[in-house]
């Protein structure tokens, strides 16, 4: 098992850019897929991005298609989203999540998360 820490978010301005980072501890991270979720106040859990174990397939929801970026580092047990020209609507809790294998993009088909790390964007 893994634990994951998320760091990164903070206050920018719209179409500025953030680049979140989610630390894994242990030395299986390699086997776990990652995701990017978001949830703002009264709406549901939202997926990101997946990524899959070695970062050969990436996979983007349609409103930050072209915008945001997922990736990995193994070897430093971290992956990351790249966010540029955020949106005010993108103001939300961002969420680290990971899964043995098998990427997903859906919020219970992930068993491990991070505790989130707030992103605002403002006008």
């Amino acid at each position: 098992q893994v634990q994951l820490v998320e760091s990164g978010g903070g206050l920018v301005q719209a179409g500025g850019s953030l680049r979140l980072s989610c630390a894994a501890s242990g030395r299986t991270f390699s086997s776990y897929t990652m995701g990017w979720f978001r949830q703002a106040p009264g709406k549901e859990r939202e997926f990101v991005a997946a990524i899959n174990r070695i970062g050969s397939t990436q996979l983007y929801a349609d409103s930050v298609k072209g915008r945001f970026s997922i990736s990995r580092d193994n070897a430093k047990n971290t992956g990351y989203l790249q966010m540029n020209s955020l949106k005010p609507e993108d103001t939300a809790v961002y969420y680290c999540a990971a899964r043995l294998y098998i990427v997903a993009t859906i919020p219970t088909d992930f068993n491990l998360w991070g505790q989130g790390t707030q992103v605002t964007v403002s006008s």
